[in-house]
């Protein structure tokens, strides 16, 4: 059952997005009778660069007519692509977003040219635009930054009927994302917009009064949603990523059109940079939060190539919610914010005060990551608290994920989230509490973290404040696995070893309290989905309010037996005396 609260968000939700709608259909009715407005474009004077790496073999693959797109492959059997059943929404927006022309452009023959012009011409003579998913704002934005940047690969030997056809449909294309932002596109979406209609302002002829509009419009826009620590409002690490590759072109095709780029943008850019290093472990793979999957790692050193302050990574983001711990070759990274809500919540997480945890270039906690191709009832799962490394009360999240118009949103979770840090004797020391949880049971979760110098071993401590409510709440501290760790439970359960593929071996336990090693999933792999563990302890929060876990490392084992191991740590005192 919802609650009143949670009704009166879903419907102020709703009500919001209606009346932009309304908003943005006045404006096109004003359009529709008063054209003059309208994008008038003759020539196209630059094409930008596209930082996206791409493969020159595809290009073969899509002539032979094998379409691989959001992790799906289609033989189109020489039927158009645009007529095919889309096996997925994902694979169907990467198809009519066109950003798979680098590929073709990669290839550099005569034919891959031919073949990309041929599959334009079709879209543009079919007038597939209309299509539900080529008319989404984010879709047609894509596809006008990649018309735009592999103008090259289709204007090179075309004639002058496709070269006037294309121009026109760029400028439609342009006048259409123009008329969306003047009604309901919000979140991410908008930013993507504005990125484009100001790729086409710059790149068009006889546009300077529409880009000074379109300039102050992607100024406010980036002031709203990059935050001054150099998060996004969706606390999604790849939407940085994504950002980024489109911010730094756009940066660039105003140098060389002789134009100072705006300020705005250099000043998005130089904040997005370090906060992207924040979640950067050891192995160069980003963390795992808030719809964050498989690091790309060509895209990563193309980004890093631009970052002209390669200095340590920022530790503390108070605005976008998250904490870095660094200790000789050990990293903790941090939720530690409130969720994002509204547009901005559609691949947000319910893991706050969930961390990650590396050695050198191993890593050994993380989160589960994010399903973004898989059914929809996995994308949820893997949003959920239990795919994150955090305390779960009675199997429950500690966000609510309700269906506004047709999108997942977070409609309530943790409000009030408070974050203290401090360097002592001992190490970095971290506490953080959210209220996620004080709907259903009146409770607060609080964790502590400490990360001893040189990165030797992390203490942690969960509490879980009294309630009054109820003599029982069921409790479970997660703990997922990177799946290349090798863990064994030792001494019936009261601890486990944790085998690093470099032969480091670290020790888990629990203050006493019983250890269970249990299947869990990681979604963040190159591959797809891999199987991994996670240890697990129960406990009961109303008569347990508080308990304390450590991880320990043991150094390198290589080939050592699991008996000198498990001596070692006893030694260490990690473990209770046989």
């Amino acid at each position: 059952m919802k609650s009143w609260s949670e009704r009166g968000g879903l419907a102020r939700a709703a009500i919001g997005r209606a009346a932009k709608r309304t908003r943005g259909q006045i404006f096109g009715a004003r359009r529709a009778l008063w054209p003059f407005g309208r994008l008038k474009a003759s020539r196209l004077l630059f094409a930008p660069h596209d930082l996206r790496t791409a493969d020159p073999t595809t290009a073969s693959d899509i002539y032979s007519g094998y379409f691989a797109f959001a992790g799906r492959t289609v033989n189109s059997h020489g039927e158009s692509p645009f007529e095919i059943a889309p096996p997925s929404e994902a694979w169907a927006e990467a198809l009519h977003g066109f950003s798979w022309l680098r590929h073709l452009r990669a290839a550099d023959t005569a034919i891959a040219r031919a073949n990309a012009r041929a599959l334009v011409e079709e879209f543009i003579g079919h007038k597939y635009e209309r299509g539900e998913a080529a008319r989404q704002p984010a879709v047609a934005a894509r596809r006008l930054i990649s018309f735009l940047s592999h103008s090259p690969l289709l204007l090179e030997g075309a004639d002058h009927v496709f070269y006037e056809r294309f121009i026109r449909h760029v400028a439609q294309t342009t006048d259409r994302l123009q008329l969306a932002l003047a009604g309901a596109v919000d979140g991410v979406a908008r930013l993507q917009c504005l990125i484009a209609v100001s790729f086409a302002a710059i790149s068009l002829d006889g546009q300077e009064r529409r880009l000074r509009r379109f300039e102050t419009a992607l100024s406010d826009e980036l002031e709203r949603q990059i935050l001054p620590d150099g998060g996004h409002l969706s606390r999604n690490p790849r939407i940085i990523i994504e950002l980024l590759l489109d911010l730094l072109p756009l940066r660039e095709t105003f140098a060389a059109r002789g134009m100072e780029p705006p300020r705005s943008i250099i000043m998005a850019i130089d904040r997005m940079m370090p906060h992207l290093r924040l979640f950067r472990h050891g192995d160069g793979a980003l963390a795992l939060f808030n719809g964050m999957g498989a690091t790309p790692p060509d895209l990563m050193a193309t980004l890093a190539a631009y970052d002209d302050a390669r200095g340590r990574p920022i530790e503390h983001a108070a605005y976008a919610g998250y904490d870095r711990l660094s200790a000789g070759p050990s990293t903790v990274i941090v939720d530690a914010g409130a969720p994002p809500r509204g547009a901005n919540s559609v691949e947000a997480h319910a893991g706050c005060l969930s961390f990650e945890f590396s050695s050198g270039a191993q890593r050994l906690v993380v989160n589960c990551g994010a399903s973004r191709y898989g059914a929809p009832e996995l994308r949820l799962a893997a949003r959920a608290t239990a795919a994150h490394s955090t305390v779960t009360l009675d199997d429950r999240s500690s966000c609510v994920f309700g269906l506004v118009l047709g999108e997942r949103r977070v409609t309530a979770g943790p409000a009030d989230v408070r974050v203290a840090r401090q360097e002592t004797e001992q190490g970095i020391e971290w506490v953080a509490s959210h209220d996620g949880y004080k709907r259903a049971f009146g409770v607060v979760h609080t964790r502590r973290l400490l990360l001893a110098p040189g990165g030797r071993e992390l203490v942690g401590e969960d509490e879980i404040s009294p309630s009054a409510r109820m003599a029982s709440l069921p409790a479970a501290a997660r703990f997922h696995l990177h799946p290349n760790v090798k863990a064994s439970l030792i001494r019936e359960g009261e601890g486990a070893l944790l085998a690093l593929p470099s032969g480091e071996v670290w020790a888990f336990e629990a203050s006493g309290l019983p250890v269970t090693l249990e299947e869990s999933v990681f979604f963040a792999a190159a591959d797809g989905r891999r199987r991994t563990s996670q240890l697990i302890v129960d406990f009961d929060a109303a008569t347990t309010p508080q308990i304390s876990w450590r991880f320990a490392r043991l150094g390198a084992a290589g080939r050592r037996a699991a008996a000198e191991a498990e001596a070692e740590a006893r030694q260490a005192d990690l473990l209770p005396p046989a």
